[in-house]
């Protein structure tokens, strides 16, 4: 399977900022992984029309359940493929936490990615106290089992974990709790799924950045990243890529 170099813009990024997606085409026009990025609903068209013909695809942060309605302030599905959009964030424990998301929200989400022909990137992930009351693999476990529908392939489908104490902190897992977790989660989508899931990218976020991609890539069934602030910058995310692309 080709990896995945995926980064999460979140609430940041304006019109100015599609000069880094320039910065990154011109440094990397074709790297040996793929490349996604997810910035603001504001910037998915313009960055979609940017990357069209390149190495780069683009994403949505979230999406509504329903094709459409009186939803106000919410996006669909369909409405992020129609902007160029290939993938969607679904899950992210940002939106778990602040929005009140429940495992069967991200499962009907999930649902109406894949009608609208989208790759849902579904994210999972315990907070600290859960890692520290030695409950990660049950908390994971249950969210991939309750956040996905049937259905899931290789090819719509890819799962982040997302260690929540580990996001924007600057700290990370050990490598060993990193396989770990990777490697349970494999098995679980492996009984559920069966030989499709070996072809399932699984991404590992939480504080990815330049310095220890390497080692992270190295790890049996991590498959690529979901990069948050790193991705912000053509030349930090370029340098996640390069690792990735040499892993």
């Amino acid at each position: 399977m080709r990896k995945l170099a995926a980064g999460n813009w979140k609430m940041n990024g304006m019109a100015a900022s599609l000069s880094e997606v320039t910065a990154l085409l011109a440094a990397h026009p074709a790297p040996g992984c793929e490349m996604l990025l997810c910035p603001p609903a504001t910037l998915v068209a313009a960055m979609a029309a940017q990357a069209r013909g390149s190495a780069l695809q683009v994403g949505g942060q979230d999406c509504h359940a329903k094709l459409s309605g009186a939803h106000t302030g919410d996006i669909s599905a369909a409405m992020l493929a129609d902007a160029g959009a290939s993938h969607v964030i679904l899950g992210h424990s940002e939106r778990r936490a602040d929005h009140g998301e429940s495992d069967e929200d991200v499962r009907m989400k999930t649902g109406a990615a894949w009608a609208a022909g989208l790759v849902a990137v579904v994210c999972v992930g315990e907070t600290e106290a859960q890692r520290d009351a030695g409950q990660t693999l049950a908390v994971v476990g249950a969210q991939l089992k309750a956040s996905l529908p049937e259905g899931a392939t290789a090819a719509n489908l890819v799962i982040a974990y997302e260690p929540v104490w580990a996001i924007g902190t600057g700290r990370t897992p050990t490598l060993a709790e990193i396989a770990e977790v990777h490697g349970f989660l494999r098995a679980e989508l492996t009984a559920r799924f069966g030989a499709e899931a070996g072809g399932m990218r699984l991404l590992y976020g939480g504080s990815v950045k330049p310095s220890n991609a390497t080692e992270i890539f190295a790890l049996a069934d991590v498959d690529g990243a979901l990069v948050g602030g790193a991705s912000l910058k053509a030349a930090d995310f370029g340098a996640i890529v390069a690792a990735l692309s040499a892993a």
